[in-house]
């Protein structure tokens, strides 16, 4: 992010010398919506926005059905992923290249949802695996990353404290850190996101496109897709990015309201049933203030009581969804976005953590 640049072929996980994440030098030109007729039902029908090609982990990731949700908003039905939750579309990427760099092992951290996707595609892709989780990460979510064969450590204390304990040990030799933070190519399988919103909509995007925000990677990768888009003539216009985060932690959204480019002062972690999103210090939060600001977008939080109604909400629509995977429901499903066009995200399971219950 300091223009530092690092060898595409490297373990190198982070700028070696700001210790910041790092960006692709990666500028595609997407397919027109005609072309897209008979290729593969995956995220991978997208091939010339991806920046690795013939993927030979895939699990038929992707295209994830799109419903509505009342009039102008509608939900995209992201927990319908092989693992049960979007993280799938960036797990892909870095299990697929991780296979190119044959690493003696594979090592990633996450709340949860990350951590599964990863065991599951280094399960596919035959790599040894190990996840680092924070102590109080959801049964369920511990139960499908060891039954994919990933070597489980189990960190004392928040997720914060997790991340540091893994990158620790991620400059380890032989070791691929497969960050779905610090990596690039997570982001550039998120934003496959927004191109199927793109295509399902034949060939236009919602006047706003609603995402949960902790570390920010679907946010990002939806800035990566509406940029390509544009750039290349598919859209005339820019849909608002509408960035949700839970008022118990939201670092970005109190940056936001201060106008600033960057975090202000420290946020405590708390307890939330949106704990996916609860990052008090995202490593991409330049990154993220700056692509909601670009978009004509603003952020959101939704109280515990907003959260646990959404979920109820969903359920009774057929919907049962995680916690954290109903934080954009509960932000808009008032009337916050007036007579705008909008596209939720339902990114996990309801299963992965069951009700939000008071």
């Amino acid at each position: 992010m300091d223009g530092t640049r690092v060898p595409g072929g490297s373990l190198a996980w982070c700028c070696p010398v700001c210790r910041g994440p790092l960006d692709l030098d990666f500028a595609p030109t997407p397919a027109p919506l005609k072309s897209l007729t008979g290729r593969v039902n995956s995220l991978w029908r997208y091939t010339e926005c991806l920046p690795l090609a013939a993927p030979s982990v895939s699990l038929g990731e992707g295209r994830t059905p799109l419903v509505p949700l009342r009039d102008g908003i509608s939900a995209k039905l992201d927990f319908l992923m092989p693992t049960l939750s979007f993280k799938d579309r960036g797990a892909v990427l870095l299990a697929e290249l991780a296979l190119r760099l044959e690493p003696r092992r594979v090592l990633a951290d996450s709340s949860g949802n990350a951590g599964t996707a990863i065991a599951a595609y280094c399960a596919r892709a035959s790599l040894p695996c190990t996840v680092y989780v924070p102590e109080g990460t959801s049964p369920k979510k511990l139960e499908q990353i060891e039954a994919h064969g990933a070597r489980l450590r189990v960190v004392e204390g928040d997720r914060e404290a997790t991340a540091r304990a893994a990158r620790e040990d991620a400059d380890e030799p032989g070791t691929f850190y497969a960050s779905h933070v610090f990596n690039p190519y997570f982001l550039h399988g998120t934003k496959t996101y927004v191109h199927e919103l793109w295509e399902d909509l034949g060939g236009r995007l919602p006047d706003v496109i609603v995402v949960p925000v902790g570390n920010g990677t679907l946010l990002l990768g939806a800035a990566l897709a509406v940029a390509e888009l544009h750039a290349a003539g598919l859209v005339d216009r820019r849909p608002a990015l509408y960035a949700v985060q839970s008022a118990a932690v939201a670092p970005l959204a109190h940056a936001w309201s201060k106008d600033a480019d960057d975090l202000v002062g420290v946020t405590p972690m708390a307890p939330t049933f949106a704990e996916g999103i609860a990052i008090p210090a995202p490593p991409r939060a330049r990154q993220i203030l700056r692509a909601v600001r670009d978009s004509g977008g603003t952020f959101l939080t939704v109280t515990e009581d907003q959260i646990r109604h959404a979920q109820a909400d969903l359920a009774s629509r057929g919907l049962y969804v995680e916690s954290t995977g109903v934080a954009c429901w509960a932000a808009v499903r008032e009337g916050a976005l007036g007579e705008r066009s909008a596209v939720v995200p339902l990114c996990g399971a309801g299963l992965k953590t069951g009700p939000a219950r008071a």
